[in-house]
């Protein structure tokens, strides 16, 4: 069972690695590989430039809107590839040359300024379009990168929980990152439905990693894990092993805090283990309140500084409670005068929403009650314990 767990870490690992680098270039969205675009009324405004500014030079000569030729191919280089800003920068020449011979000015020195700015506006445009394509394609490449490492981390739920309903929200810190430190998973097993919710310390490359490493040592061992203590002590073995392969600095500030939740089919009940994580919250006929560990569990990749007495806490969870599983980018965001979220409190004013409407009350409520910029990636899950007439009922993105 070790080397099946340092393999499938390894393979976590080495597939995190891989995903730097591999991506296809079919992938890529047609308006970023130049070869296509969609229509859109904005595409046409650089034409629409040189046709204003031309009439207007038509009517007014001696205004000399034919100067403002330049600004198509400076136009087109912010939405068009290349070609498109060459081939317009040609037609502003044109223009500028039609409308030079109309007024019989084509050799003086003011029509031979303006053609000498349009063709150097052209060609710094066309610099400009080829830069920006160049940077709109390595987007589009990390972006393919974090949807595949996202399918990996953060897969669709299992259709088939039994008696088990449940919803999630992420969201990475990053403004336009999928994926970031924390994680959660949820698989059917033999014991009952178990989950796993965690945030790694750090951000960036790094902790994704170490998610990663979780996450794989979690699938594989979630089904023939007698209980949530031994579960525990095979999470502590994959990082213990992913550190050593993976040594730094700062090995021993790496550490993950972690819930572990069981709810078996057969019992009214639920069975947890916290790793140092933020207290879920239990929801019971309108009521919200903390479920605090009796007695604490060290973080993953602690335990050889504080042991490994994985403490179990056992608690009521009948049909139609629900338990919110989160971590502290929720509950440890600030407001303005540095006052923490008051997530229980918040919680109460949406015990009667459903669990996709409560996750999306309190994803709003946070961005809103935060000062400035966010600083932490937010997940959380709310399982449902839902009656045996009620499971097909369940509906998931």
């Amino acid at each position: 069972m070790d080397e099946q767990v340092s393999h499938a870490t390894a393979a976590g690992t080495i597939s995190l690695g891989r995903l730097r680098w591999v991506t296809t270039w079919r992938r890529l969205p047609r308006w970023v590989r130049g070869d296509g675009h969609r229509f859109e009324p904005m595409l046409v405004s650089p034409v629409l430039v040189i046709a204003l500014a031309t009439t207007a030079d038509l009517l007014t000569p001696h205004l000399q809107f034919n100067r403002l030729l330049g600004a198509a191919p400076a136009l087109a280089a912010a939405m068009w590839p290349v070609a498109g800003t060459l081939a317009t920068g040609l037609l502003a020449l044109l223009a500028a040359v039609a409308l030079s011979g109309a007024q019989h000015a084509l050799g003086q020195t003011p029509s031979v300024f303006t053609l000498l700015a349009i063709a150097a506006i052209t060609l710094a445009a066309a610099y400009a379009s080829r830069v920006r394509q160049n940077r709109e394609r390595v987007l589009a490449e990390v972006r393919t990168v974090a949807d595949t490492a996202q399918g990996i981390l953060r897969p669709p739920l299992p259709q088939d929980l039994g008696c088990i309903d449940v919803e999630v929200l992420y969201q990475a810190v990053a403004a336009h990152a999928r994926i970031g430190g924390d994680f959660y998973e949820v698989r059917r097993t033999p014991y009952g439905v178990r989950m796993i919710i965690g945030d790694v310390r750090g951000k960036g490359l790094p902790a994704v990693e170490a998610a990663s490493v979780m996450l794989t040592s979690f699938r594989v061992h979630v089904r023939d894990a007698p209980d949530l203590p031994y579960l525990a002590a095979r999470l502590e073995t994959s990082m213990k092993e992913y550190c050593e392969e993976v040594p730094g600095d700062d090995v021993l500030e790496r550490f993950i805090t972690v819930l572990l939740v069981e709810i078996p089919a057969g019992k009214p009940i639920a069975r947890l283990v916290n790793c140092g994580h933020p207290a879920p919250l239990l929801l019971h006929e309108g009521q919200v309140r903390e479920v605090e560990a009796s007695a604490p569990s060290p973080p993953i990749n602690m335990a050889a500084l504080l042991g490994d007495p994985y403490q179990v806490d056992t608690i009521p969870f009948t049909a139609g409670d629900r338990l919110l599983l989160y971590t502290d980018g929720i509950s440890e965001s600030r407001d303005f005068t540095g006052t923490f979220y008051p997530l229980t409190q918040r919680v109460r004013r949406w015990a009667s929403a459903s669990s996709r409407q409560l996750l999306d009350h309190l994803h709003h409520d946070v961005l809103a009650y935060v000062s400035g910029t966010r600083d932490d990636d937010l997940a959380a899950l709310i399982a449902h314990r839902v009656g045996p007439g009620d499971e097909h009922r369940r509906h998931r993105p």
